[in-house]
């Protein structure tokens, strides 16, 4: 049901998770934006597909077309240069010495809802939409929802304004992040996903699989096929 009066901002990588809290916010409020960050990540080809999706959901979805609203992307440089990752360097990806991959940018999402809780006080937006899931992740501590709820607390109180942190995946496995974007918006939204979102780290789009593209190596491959091939499991059982 639309929440009509309600604004909400999503955090728009270009990714699968994000395509899908930007449809699930587009069927539950009157008005929607969308920012992304460009901190210099290796799979920058994310970027392009932000604005390829946007476009194609639009199109594809009239409806959601009339609620979507413009699209900010910000410069969040500061994180590449505050030390190697194998998000931002070319490294290899392997497990550091605090027991995380060294896929984690340490601050990356508290920086990033710091910057949408900004812009969400020029908009006049009072939700922010988020992919952030402590189910189906690589343990990163900033996709937790009691940091996530610390995170909302600190920016009520910094702006003097309530505001809300939405995270519509944070119990749910990659499989279920499948059979809701199919719930929102069919096959259609499904092959949107599949064709025009991008996931994979090394930010490769020479390969397609049956879930899209990707090098089907690195851990956000293989997670959203291990998704993709246990939600279609349970539609075909």
């Amino acid at each position: 049901m639309t929440t009509v009066g309600s604004k909400a901002i999503v955090l728009f990588s270009g990714g699968q998770d994000s395509a899908v809290c930007l449809a699930w916010a587009l069927e539950n409020f009157s008005a929607v934006e969308t920012v992304g960050f460009d901190y210099r990540q290796r799979h920058r080809i994310e970027l392009d597909c932000r604005i390829a999706f946007r476009d194609a959901l639009t199109a594809r979805f009239p409806v959601w077309g009339e609620r979507l609203g413009p699209d900010h992307k910000l410069d969040a440089a500061v994180l590449s240069s505050l030390g190697e990752t194998a998000m931002t360097h070319d490294t290899a990806i392997r497990m550091s010495k605090e027991g995380l991959p060294n896929t984690f940018v340490p601050g990356r999402n508290l920086l990033f809802l710091t910057l949408a809780g900004a812009l969400a006080y020029r908009r006049d937006a009072d939700v922010l939409v988020g992919g952030m899931c402590e189910t189906d992740f690589s343990g990163y501590p900033d996709c937790r929802r009691d940091t996530l709820d610390a995170q909302e607390a600190a920016l009520v109180l910094g702006m003097d304004r309530p505001l809300k942190i939405a995270t519509p995946l944070m119990t749910l496995d990659k499989a279920q992040t499948w059979a809701m974007a199919h719930e929102l918006g069919g096959s259609v939204l499904i092959d949107l996903i599949v064709e025009e979102t991008h996931t994979c780290y090394l930010g490769d789009r020479s390969r397609r699989h049956d879930w899209g593209y990707g090098c089907g190596e690195c851990p956000a491959c293989e997670l959203r096929a291990r998704g993709w091939a246990r939600w279609r499991e349970q539609v075909t059982a």
